[in-house]
């Protein structure tokens, strides 16, 4: 069996002193010793041969007693020890590790809880879901969870501005300290509110922030906004409002707009695609800027998320400079997650290839795409009917009886008359001014109706609905396909084994396992390739 190998001649850094049968030079022992990160390792020049130990002690080449030739030594590590410990501190964490919203309670309650009180911060999936399950969300994780780690999403609507407001009401009237922000393409007044009306002072007159934004982005210029203060003219509309007193706007000018920015890249749902690799350093670089101009007393963090699935990924993102990581799909297919098991099952068979790009629903009139799961559905395809045939019509009424017949009977499942009546009652308790800019505007009725479709294929995929397999809109990026070829032949390849705190501290514990391989590497010495795999 292959060990250990030095790749060139080692120069002794010290001398080992300890009991000679503590040393082993057997491959599977020395691989454990290196799976035992909490501990300090010892290689030794020894007999010839590469000798590993865990005992003893280093001492400098220039004392007098005698001892064997130290080679290379491995320092005690923790996954504790990755990122920013403001981050950790800031949150109340153990680990620099997020769990990022899934819409539609996919990011439920249970898999908010069970990472929270192993010491990781998840955001629950507000986007999508009605005022009442947002209330019961709140009460829960409130209860479950008095002293946090927890987070709330909040998804910009464009196109429904008063459920953003109404959610952003919820959350300070219930006094939620920490939000994720996704999918902004700039400020709103609401998000600037919410930011603003938890500022206070100490005894010196430094802000101190209470309503925390961890803000996801995947452009500079999105990513600018938020290393900013808020726009001056935002916040005097809000102080005249009522809404935030004038000490809060003054305070709020001093402050960026978010704690922490989390740089997506090639991720489920909503994403550019970008790499990572080009993504993060970049967006590393501007907040070194924007510091060095505001000087803020606390720099704003950069997060690293899209792609992140494997240790590979996890120990590639902290050596960019990510002060955190955010997970997103793998956590989709955990047992604790809030979708169906067949949901579940198709998500632990999809390779890396079975993505592609789908219109959204909340931005489907601009354009905007979402990474979804192509492989076991024809979602993707019918979406991208449907914003084709909005592109190229007026209305429903300009669409020719034969295609018209084809929604009805292969998407839609019903006529379309039937489904603008489910329209008026939704939006009638929803949010009723859809229907009044839907009143004598036949494009904006014709995409409220596509828009049900595309809003509902999420909930069938959720609820397991048998009846519209083909129709399930299952949010993934390829870093699902990477994490199924990481867990083949392990514990974790099982969709019923898939438990969110395991997958979070195998993913940690496996980036540092990997981190040692990689000092082993830089310090000189070849570690056979089938030692890269920490998981068993």
């Amino acid at each position: 069996m292959q060990t250990l190998l030095s790749t060139r001649a080692q120069i002794p850094i010290g001398t080992w002193v300890g009991s000679e049968s503590e040393i082993t030079t057997n491959p599977e022992t020395i691989r454990s010793i290196l799976k035992d990160f909490g501990s300090e390792c010892f290689l030794l020049d020894y007999q010839n041969q590469i000798g590993v130990t865990q005992t003893g002690d280093l001492y400098p080449l220039t004392r007098e007693e005698e001892g064997i030739p130290v080679i290379g030594f491995l320092r005690p590590q923790s996954p504790a020890h990755f990122g920013n410990p403001g981050f950790i501190k800031d949150h109340g964490l153990k680990y620099a590790y997020m769990a990022g919203s899934m819409a539609n309670a996919i990011s439920n309650e249970p898999l908010v809880i069970a990472l929270g009180k192993a010491g990781f911060l998840a955001s629950f999936g507000a986007g999508g879901v009605s005022p009442a399950r947002l209330l019961e969300a709140i009460k829960t994780l409130q209860d479950q969870l008095p002293d946090g780690p927890y987070a709330f999403n909040l998804i910009h609507s464009p196109q429904e501005p008063l459920l953003e407001q109404k959610v952003v009401d919820y959350y300070l009237q219930h006094q939620v300290r920490t939000i994720e922000a996704s999918a902004f393409l700039r400020l709103t007044p609401t998000l600037v509110e919410y930011r603003a009306a938890g500022l206070t002072q100490d005894e010196n007159g430094n802000p101190i922030i209470k309503n925390k934004i961890i803000a996801k982005i995947s452009r500079r210029e999105v990513a600018i906004h938020f290393l900013n203060p808020a726009p001056e003219k935002m916040l005097n509309s809000l102080v005249n409002q009522g809404k935030i007193t004038s000490l809060q706007a003054e305070m709020a000018e001093k402050i960026p707009m978010a704690d922490d920015i989390t740089v997506e890249a090639d991720s489920g749902g909503h994403t550019d695609n970008r790499p990572l690799t080009s993504m993060l350093p970049s967006i590393v670089a501007l907040r070194d800027e924007t510091q060095d101009k505001n000087n803020y007393s606390t720099p704003v963090r950069i997060g690293a998320a899209g792609g992140i699935g494997t240790p590979t990924s996890v120990l590639g993102a902290f050596s960019m400079g990510a002060d955190y990581i955010v997970t997103g799909s793998v956590n989709q297919g955990c047992v604790e997650a809030g979708t169906s098991n067949h949901v579940k099952n198709l998500l632990a068979q999809s390779s890396a290839t079975d993505m592609m790009m789908s219109p959204s629903a909340d931005m489907f009139e601009m354009g905007v795409k979402v990474q979804v799961l192509k492989r076991g559905t024809m979602f993707p395809m019918r979406a991208q009917k449907l914003f084709d045939i909005y592109s190229s019509h007026d209305g429903i009424d300009d669409i020719d009886p034969k295609t018209r017949q084809e929604l009805e009977e292969k998407i839609f499942q019903k006529k379309l008359e039937e489904v603008w009546d489910e329209c008026i009652r939704f939006f009638s308790e929803r949010d009723p001014s859809q229907l009044e800019r839907a009143d004598g505007n036949p494009k904006r009725k014709m995409s409220l109706i596509f828009r049900w479709y595309l809003g509902l294929a999420t909930h069938w995929g959720v609820q397991g609905n048998t009846d519209r397999t083909l129709d399930y809109q299952i949010w993934c990026g390829p870093s699902m396909g990477s994490f199924n070829d990481w867990t083949k032949g392990t514990s974790l390849e099982e969709p019923k084994q898939r438990h969110s705190v395991k997958i979070a501290e195998q993913l940690l514990d496996g980036a540092v396992y990997l981190y040692r391989i990689l000092d082993l590497n830089l310090q000189g010495f070849s570690v056979p390739y089938s030692w890269n795999k920490f998981l068993d």
